[in-house]
C-alpha cells in the first residue's frame, strides 16, 4: 500500500478534490438523483473538512489516494447512507482528472503573474539604460555596437512568447473531464455542463474515454516550462558570464552571492548557478512524462498517478526561479564606463564602415566587406589607428570617403542611433518597443486577472452553504 498510494504528493489537489466533490454533489441533488437533504449534510461537512485542512485526515496509505480519505472522513461522519451516496455517477478516474487541471489552472496563473513581474522589472532597467553603451556578441566575439537596454529588451521579447505560451495552454487546460466515469459515463441523468459551469471549465471533453486518460496538457505545460526554463537559464548564464572580471559590465548583489571557504576575496553568482542547474531538471522531468505516457493503451491506467510528482516539481522550480532571476536583475549594479569601453574596442563598428562604403561609394557590399576586413586584420597587425590605415586601403582601391563619415562610421553611439529599424537598438526604437512591451503586459494582466477572479467566484459559490 505504500508502495502504489499516491498520498505524499495528493495534498496539491487537496482542495480541488473537495471543490469538486461539492460541485457533483450539488448536480446530483439538482436532478433528483440524490435527495436535497443528503446533499446539504454532504456539503456541509465538505467544508469543514476543507476548513480543518489535509492535516486532520487519517492518511492512510491502505486508503490509497486522498479521495478515498475524504470519502472515509466524510462515512465516519455522516454513516454510509449519507455519505456514500456523494460518489453517484463517478469514478475516481474522472474525480482525478478533474482536480489536476483545476490545481494546475492556479498554478498557470501564478507562474505568468510571476513572469509578468519579471517582465516589469526588466523593462524597468531598460528605461534607465536606453542610451548606455554596450557591445553586442555573436559566438561570445564582439560583434556590434548596442546599448544594454536593447539587449535587456531581448530577455522580454523571448518571455512575451513563454506567457503567450502558457495562456494558450491555459485553454487546454480549463476543460472538463467530469462526467465521463471509468471510462464510458455513467446510466444516471447526469449534467455534465452544470459541473462544468459551477467548476468553472470553459468547455468539456466530450469523449469519456480520452477525458479520463489524456494527460497531454500536462506534457504541453511541461513542454512550455522546460522552453521558459531554457529561457531563464539563459538570463542566468549571462548574469554568471558578465558578472566575472573578465567581462566586468554587471555586479550582482551580495544577497545573490556567496564567497569562497578558502579565498576571502571570491564572489561567487551561487543563486544564478543553482537556478542554472535546477532549470535542468524540468527537461528531466518532461522526458519522464513522455515516456510513461508512451504505448500506453486506452483508457485509465495507475502508470498515470507517477506524472503529476514532476508536473508538481517542475511547477515549484519554476515558480521559486523566477522569483530569483527576478530578485538578481532587480539588484544589480551596471558598469556603464566598462560597457562603454568594451563597445568602444575590437573593431565592433567595422560593420557600418562597411555599409559606409557601400553607400557613399557605390559598392557592393562583398566588395566593402573585403576592403573593412583587409583595413582591419592591417590596423592589428601594424598596431595603427583604423581611420589612418582605411584611408590607404581606399587609395589601394581608387576610392574616397572624407574622413568625418569615416570617423562617423567607427563611432558607437553613431552606429547605434541609426539602427531605427522595427528591434533596433536606436534609443527612439527602444523607447517605442518599451511602450509597446507595456501596453501588451497590461492586455496580458487584465486576462489573467479576469481568469483568477472567474476561480474565486468559483470558489465562494461552492463554498457558500
Amino acid at each position: 500500500m505504500e508502495y502504489t498510494t499516491s498520498l505524499s504528493f495528493d495534498r496539491e489537489i487537496f482542495e480541488s478534490d473537495i471543490l469538486c466533490d461539492i460541485a457533483h454533489t450539488k448536480m446530483l441533488m439538482e436532478r433528483n438523483i440524490i435527495p436535497e437533504e443528503d446533499g446539504r449534510k454532504i456539503i456541509e461537512e465538505l467544508i469543514k473538512i476543507l476548513k480543518e485542512g489535509i492535516d486532520a485526515l487519517d492518511l492512510d496509505p491502505s486508503l490509497d489516494d486522498i479521495h478515498m480519505v475524504i470519502e472515509n472522513e466524510l462515512i465516519k461522519r455522516l454513516g454510509e447512507d449519507v455519505a456514500g451516496k456523494m460518489h453517484t455517477g463517478r469514478s475516481r478516474n474522472d474525480q482525478v482528472a478533474t482536480d489536476i487541471r483545476m490545481t494546475l489552472r492556479e498554478k498557470v496563473l501564478l507562474i505568468l503573474k510571476k513572469l509578468i513581474n519579471l517582465e516589469k522589472t526588466i523593462l524597468s532597467m531598460a528605461e534607465e539604460h536606453i542610451e548606455t553603451l554596450f557591445v553586442g556578441y555573436t559566438h561570445l566575439q564582439h560583434a556590434q555596437p548596442t546599448t544594454y537596454g536593447h539587449h535587456l529588451l531581448s530577455y522580454v521579447s523571448m518571455l512575451e512568447r513563454d506567457i503567450q505560451r502558457l495562456l494558450d495552454t491555459y485553454k487546454r487546460i480549463n476543460i472538463s473531464p467530469l462526467g465521463c466515469g471509468a471510462m464510458a459515463t455513467t446510466g444516471f441523468n447526469i449534467d455534465r455542463r452544470r459541473t462544468m459551469e459551477l467548476l468553472g471549465f470553459d468547455d468539456l471533453i466530450e469523449n469519456s474515454m480520452d477525458g479520463v486518460s489524456t494527460r497531454d496538457f500536462i506534457l504541453e505545460t511541461m513542454a512550455d516550462l522546460s522552453i521558459l526554463g531554457t529561457n531563464l537559464s539563459k538570463i542566468c548564464e549571462e548574469l554568471i558570464l558578465f558578472s566575472t572580471y573578465e567581462f566586468g559590465v554587471i555586479e550582482l548583489s551580495d544577497t545573490y552571492t556567496s564567497t569562497s571557504s578558502i579565498m576571502p576575496q571570491k564572489k561567487n553568482p551561487d543563486v544564478a548557478e543553482i537556478a542554472r542547474a535546477k532549470l535542468s531538471t524540468l527537461n528531466g522531468n518532461l522526458i519522464t512524462v513522455l515516456t510513461i505516457l508512451k504505448a500506453l493503451p486506452n483508457t485509465y491506467n495507475r502508470d498515470l498517478q507517477e506524472v503529476t510528482p514532476h508536473l508538481w516539481n517542475s511547477v515549484y522550480t519554476i515558480l521559486d526561479t523566477l522569483e530569483m532571476v527576478e530578485g538578481m536583475v532587480k539588484t544589480l549594479k551596471v558598469n556603464r564606463e566598462r560597457m562603454k569601453e568594451l563597445a568602444e574596442s575590437n573593431y565592433s563598428t567595422a560593420t557600418e564602415l562597411a555599409d559606409t562604403l557601400v553607400r557613399e561609394c557605390n559598392i557592393s557590399f562583398r566588395t566593402a566587406h573585403g576592403i573593412v576586413g583587409e583595413a582591419v586584420r592591417r590596423s592589428i597587425e601594424e598596431k595603427r589607428d583604423l581611420v589612418e590605415v582605411v584611408e590607404e586601403v581606399l587609395r589601394r582601391y581608387n576610392l574616397k570617403l572624407e574622413r568625418e563619415k569615416i570617423e562617423k562610421a567607427l563611432d558607437p553611439m553613431e552606429n547605434v542611433k541609426i539602427r531605427k529599424v522595427i528591434g533596433g537598438p536606436a534609443p527612439e526604437e527602444v523607447r517605442r518597443a518599451i511602450r509597446s512591451y507595456h501596453s501588451k503586459i497590461e492586455d496580458y494582466e487584465r486576462d489573467i486577472d479576469s481568469k483568477m477572479e472567474k476561480i474565486r467566484d468559483v470558489k465562494e459559490r461552492l463554498l457558500k452553504l
